[in-house]
């Protein structure tokens, strides 16, 4: 029994006797893709203008992760959560997010001693 193959052009849908698989390279990459003749011709135009483009434009590094901001060492192992809590405890008004103000450090650094630090 025989078979019949029917291609069909992958980006108009149409059949035809001039629908053949193409391969294609692009980002040394390989690709395959059944077209009619002027869509072939279509597709290596715009291969051609983007392989121009690559070889023009230069390559943009992607931007690192923010890292989260280390606490002062002027805190001394306390965090800003630390002296919200000890500003509230002590009646202090204090924003609920960011740095504490410096004075409020300065008043938790002296409530806080380090150790040795007489």
């Amino acid at each position: 029994m025989a078979e019949k193959v029917i291609l069909i052009d992958d980006l108009d849908q149409s059949e035809g006797e001039d629908v053949v698989r193409r391969e294609f390279q692009l980002l040394q990459r390989t690709f395959a893709i059944d077209l009619s003749e002027a869509n072939s011709a279509r597709l290596a135009e715009a291969v051609s203008l983007i392989e121009l483009a690559l070889e023009r434009g230069r390559e943009v590094k992607q931007a690192t992760r923010a890292r989260k901001a280390a606490e002062p060492q002027r805190l001394r192992g306390h965090t800003n959560s630390d002296v919200r809590a000890w500003a509230r405890e002590q009646g202090i008004d204090v924003p609920a997010r960011g740095t504490p103000p410096d004075e409020v450090i300065d008043k938790f650094l002296a409530a806080h001693p380090e150790p040795g630090d007489d």
